[in-house]
């Protein structure tokens, strides 16, 4: 197991896009590790202690949370080393779009998917059932972990039970929608979130999603607020500042070039907007991410 003290561990899932480390043990031994990766880590506490710090808000580490981290979110995660310390978690960790693909059918869950990948979490702290979660983790695990032909098969039907088991018993209903699940609605939200996902990198401007939607602008503006709990503004903002994270974490790009590729913002702009966010200017994330991959 790997231990880190005051830097920041770049994880890369791999070509797999899938890591799955089942009710893992620490024992005794202080655990921390200060973190970002590029997948979406689910993080499973089942026994112990400690503290979990994402971006500058500090939660409480105990049995039965569950913390959902999502991709280039910086994260610590500390559990003093004491006499009988018992710290038992189960690690999911993959890449959002090694899923989607196999979700095409079931536009709900899709959503819910782009939710915990992109979508403005209040927390990201929730709450599980023990024995709920390792029914549905045990009729996967083996299958999942063990190599061969039908690995990827398994790993596919794990995710899309477990993300189906959160949607409906852990991660609460009315978080992410308000209004229900509206068909007509939840297309209307992927339509803008896919049409933002091929503009951000563009000055932002309401009236022209709009119009490409064929909505008005007061009618996304007001569903978007009410589904994701967050203005347009701020998710295109979130969205270039994540962007920004996946070019300081592999590219040598300046930081003047890569505020001009993700939304033609001024360098202080942005220096001001990514400290905001991620509690560090984009140099020092970056250099934080190099120093621990050397």
């Amino acid at each position: 197991m790997d231990v880190l003290a005051g830097h920041i561990e770049h994880v890369d899932p791999g070509h797999s896009s899938f890591f799955l480390a089942y009710r893992d043990e620490w024992l005794d031994d202080h655990f921390l590790k200060f973190h970002a990766h590029q997948g979406l880590e689910l993080l499973f506490i089942h026994e112990g202690d400690g503290l979990v710090e994402v971006e500058g808000a500090s939660y409480e580490l105990e049995g039965g949370a569950l913390f959902c981290f999502q991709p280039y979110q910086l994260h610590k995660v500390e559990v003093p080393g004491r006499r009988d310390t018992r710290y038992v978690r189960t690690n999911l960790t993959f890449d959002p779009r090694y899923l989607e693909p196999f979700l095409e059918p079931y536009p709900k869950l899709q959503a819910f998917l782009r939710f915990l990948s992109k979508g403005a979490l209040t927390s990201p702290k929730f709450t599980f059932t023990e024995s709920q979660l390792t029914g549905v983790m045990e009729s996967h695990v083996q299958a999942v972990t063990e190599a061969g032909e039908d690995q990827e098969e398994a790993r596919i039907l794990f995710l899309i039970s477990l993300l189906r088991h959160l949607q409906l018993a852990v991660i609460p209903y009315e978080e992410l929608s308000p209004e229900g699940w509206s068909v007509k609605k939840t297309a209307h939200i992927e339509s803008i979130m896919d049409w933002i996902e091929g503009h951000f990198r563009q000055p932002f401007s309401l009236e022209l999603l709009a119009g490409e939607l064929h909505l008005s602008s007061y009618y996304v503006s007001h569903l978007f607020k009410q589904y994701t709990g967050v203005t347009l503004t701020d998710y295109v903002t979130a969205r270039r500042i994540r962007e920004a994270c996946v070019l300081l974490a592999n590219s040598g790009k300046p930081v003047q070039q890569i505020a001009h590729e993700i939304g033609r913002l001024s360098p202080p702009y942005f220096c001001k907007l990514f400290k905001k966010h991620k509690g560090m200017t984009p140099l020092d994330y970056r250099s934080a991410l190099h120093h621990t991959a050397k």
